[in-house]
């Protein structure tokens, strides 16, 4: 009788974050893409709207980027969200409360990603290891458990 068993046996590893350059260029390809997207969709005058789509954005790839990643991600968001999807479009401003908040919105939804996937991550790596899961790799009757 064939007995089917997995390849892969013992503790799965945590895995690795994404190179933080790779996470930074996905940062400013995909909010150039969702700036230009709500631009020619609902028009450049919704900056909340922007924002939201932009916070998402930097959560999502906070899922698979380091911690340290967190704070180049929430600029490169801002930028875009600043340049092009506040009139003037592809002018710089600096208004005091209303960007700090929306640097500190990206900066934490950034970091709340990647926290949950850091937790998640750990989660799956106890219950693999915990000691209420039977080990594939040994048999009822290799003697090892026999006394």
């Amino acid at each position: 009788m064939i007995e089917w068993e997995p390849l892969g046996t013992g503790a799965r590893p945590v895995p690795q974050p994404v190179a933080t350059p790779l996470v930074w260029a996905g940062a400013g390809v995909g909010a150039l893409v969702l700036v230009a997207l709500l631009n020619t969709v609902v028009g450049p005058d919704r900056p909340e709207l922007a924002l939201s789509a932009l916070s998402l954005l930097a959560a999502v790839l906070g899922l698979c980027a380091r911690f340290t990643a967190a704070p180049g991600t929430a600029l490169l968001c801002w930028l875009f969200l600043n340049g092009f999807a506040i009139p003037p479009a592809g002018v710089l401003t600096w208004a005091g409360h209303r960007d700090t908040t929306w640097l500190a919105c990206l900066f934490a939804a950034a970091l709340i990603g990647t926290a949950l996937a850091r937790l998640v991550h750990a989660r799956a790596a106890y219950r693999s290891m915990a000691p209420g899961h039977a080990r594939s790799d040994t048999t009822a009757g290799d003697g090892l458990h026999d006394s």
